[in-house]
């Protein structure tokens, strides 16, 4: 085969070419620590990397969802907490009406009641990142408003939220909701915290029922009516108590499992997508050493001339 000075040179300059390229490619990989920058240069690998980078971001998303629940979880937890004290002093006053004697050891607790109901309505109200937590899904203003008699007493509270509450996704396909309605008489959905249909409670009216008895004298009102009405309260918020510990516990279950699964594809994605820099440093000081070698071989032939022959 006759192979002419020109196609020599066209085929070294293509080898110094391929080789300078190859060289190339290991410095970007030894300096990167990736084994491939785009695409063609494995697109198996770089499509099993791109759909778990993905999902990673995906589980971020729900760690940051995890997150502003548990915010609100604990603030709720707080808020029930303290509407749990007001139920428990004011079952205690309610019980203690029988030992009274005077109408001015009614009148003293009824004074307190209204403190009670006082306290209740600011708890009822309870802000957390700008949202009324016991307001549903109307949470941009405050869900229960009172109306106050000639002597700045409240006599009545209404609710203005909703009974319906937002829900976040924590997980594919599980949505959970942290907040709690404040009110619910529709007799379905999640059960209201002051107020609810099917339990029976109904917190602010027994407050103001309990104040207004206590007021007029009437014990017997207190023990036969009252009592029985902040029991089932009380039976509710204990109900919320346990619900609220519920959400929190399926948040922590959520969160160990997006931590988990998101630390093994990234694992995953280190082994597709990183050099081995052992192997990377060997292939680059063997394409250093065939170029190195080319350029020598190639140099030495085209030092070659007409007049070497001729000589």
């Amino acid at each position: 085969m006759r192979v002419t000075a020109s196609s020599f040179t066209m085929v070294l300059t293509s080898q110094l070419t391929e080789l300078a390229t190859k060289q190339a490619r290991f410095q970007t990989q030894a300096g990167t620590g990736q084994r491939f920058q785009v695409s063609s240069e494995d697109p198996r690998a770089m499509r099993k990397v791109l759909d778990m980078q993905g999902e990673i971001k995906l589980l971020g998303q729900y760690e940051k969802n995890i997150a502003n629940l548990r915010d609100t979880v604990t603030a709720s937890f707080v808020a029930v907490e303290g509407l749990k004290k007001v139920s428990d002093r004011a079952g205690e006053i309610a019980t203690r009406v029988d030992g009274l004697k005077t109408p001015e050891e009614l009148i003293t607790f009824a004074t307190e009641v209204d403190q009670l109901i006082e306290r209740t309505v600011q708890i009822a109200n309870t802000r957390h990142q700008s949202s009324y937590i016991f307001g549903g899904t109307k949470n941009s203003s405050p869900p229960f408003i009172a109306t106050r008699d000639a002597d700045g007493k409240i006599a009545s509270v209404a609710y203005q939220g909703s009974s319906s509450v937002s829900e976040s996704e924590i997980a594919e396909g599980v949505r959970l909701a942290a907040t709690i309605a404040g009110a619910n008489t529709s007799g379905s959905g999640p059960r209201g915290l002051l107020t609810d249909s099917r339990s029976g409670a109904d917190f602010f009216n027994h407050l103001i029922a309990l104040r207004d008895n206590l007021k007029a004298g009437n014990g017997t009102a207190v023990n036969k009516v009252d009592l029985p009405n902040l029991l089932l309260d009380e039976e509710n918020i204990i109900f919320q108590f346990g619900d609220v510990g519920a959400i929190e516990t399926r948040l922590d279950t959520a969160s160990s499992i997006a931590n988990r699964r998101k630390a093994s594809l990234e694992g995953l994605v280190s082994r597709e997508a990183d050099a081995d820099l052992a192997l990377t440093l060997v292939g680059l000081s063997e394409v250093q050493n065939a170029y190195q070698a080319a350029l020598q071989t190639g140099g030495t032939i085209l030092r070659l001339s007409l007049l070497d022959y001729i000589r």
